[in-house]
């Protein structure tokens, strides 16, 4: 009789704490909880995406951070964040580093295609450059003010840097505003300045506020470096990137950690297909994963 009672008392006991154990949040491409972080100049469409997504899966939980480049990568590096979208994929000695320490190489690729515009005020003199026009600039060779969009090293920066700067340092005037925000602000107080921000900040037809905007500020147009026919210049816009006419294109990038199909690879294939590579048309980017041809069509 006392070995019964001791036995139902054990289960009671055992049920009791694993009744008040913390339930693990099951995953699923459509369900849990995941963190990303995003490159900040990423912002407007990057907001659309996941609204839609949300709306879509109302069981997924995605927690969203917007910093520069340098601190997307730090994020994922510290294991803080699963996923990043940013301007660059990893190098060859990165997805080595990553293999060796997770046992499997992250996957990552282009979602879309973005640009850098150069943007002036409406009444500006200059509002056509070449890449040498552009780099004297950043280099203070020509002291004209520029403005950008980052104190830290954003995809923007990094990639002026890169294909601009190259082994030249910035001149001191060159100011870093704090995100593209304020370097829209700046140039509309500014008239005489030239800023870099992201072609999604000031050539979204359909957003109001950008609409506003280039009612004082305009968006430059820069060399056609692939053009056959020399003395080419373009603003940026779908077309111009698309056929490859926009010297400042950049891509969009996605970089994944997840070995097992998760909320990540939920997220990925929702901006891969249709619906969110739309969202990246309706933003005046152009989608790198899914071709949206035009055609013609009789009317009765």
């Amino acid at each position: 009789m006392r070995f019964i009672i001791a036995l139902v008392f054990t289960t009671l006991l055992f049920n009791s704490c694993k009744e008040n154990e913390p339930k693990k949040e099951l995953e699923s491409t459509s369900e849990g909880t995941i963190s990303i972080t995003v490159e900040e100049s990423f912002k407007p469409f990057m907001d659309q995406e996941l609204k839609v997504f949300a709306s879509s899966y109302p069981k997924a939980k995605i927690k969203v951070q917007y910093k520069s480049e340098i601190e997307c990568f730090k994020d994922f590096a510290e294991d803080s964040t699963r996923m990043i979208f940013v301007t660059r994929g990893l190098d060859k000695r990165e997805q080595a580093h990553y293999k060796d320490q997770l046992g499997f190489a992250p996957t990552f690729g282009v979602l879309a295609y973005n640009a850098i515009a150069v943007v002036v005020h409406q009444n500006a003199k200059d509002s056509i450059f070449t890449l040498q026009d552009l780099h004297d600039r950043l280099i203070g060779k020509n002291p004209q003010k520029v403005v950008m969009d980052g104190n830290h090293l954003t995809g923007i920066v990094r990639f002026l840097k890169d294909s601009l700067v190259k082994t030249d340092k910035l001149g001191k005037n060159v100011m870093a505003a704090n995100g593209s925000k304020e370097v829209i602000q700046y140039l509309k107080n500014n008239p005489n300045a030239i800023g870099f921000v992201g072609m999604n900040w000031i050539g979204d037809n359909y957003d109001p506020s950008q609409v506003s905007d280039r009612l004082q500020l305009k968006m430059g147009k820069v060399e056609c470096t692939l053009c056959a026919e020399k003395g080419l210049f373009a603003s940026p816009s779908q077309a111009t990137i698309s056929l490859g006419q926009y010297s400042l294109s950049l891509p969009i990038y996605y970089i994944l950690k997840e070995n097992a199909p998760g909320l990540g690879s939920g997220l990925l294939n929702f901006m891969s297909l249709e619906r969110g590579q739309l969202i990246f048309r309706r933003a005046f980017l152009v989608p790198a994963k899914m071709g949206f041809q035009k055609r013609n069509g009789l009317m009765n």
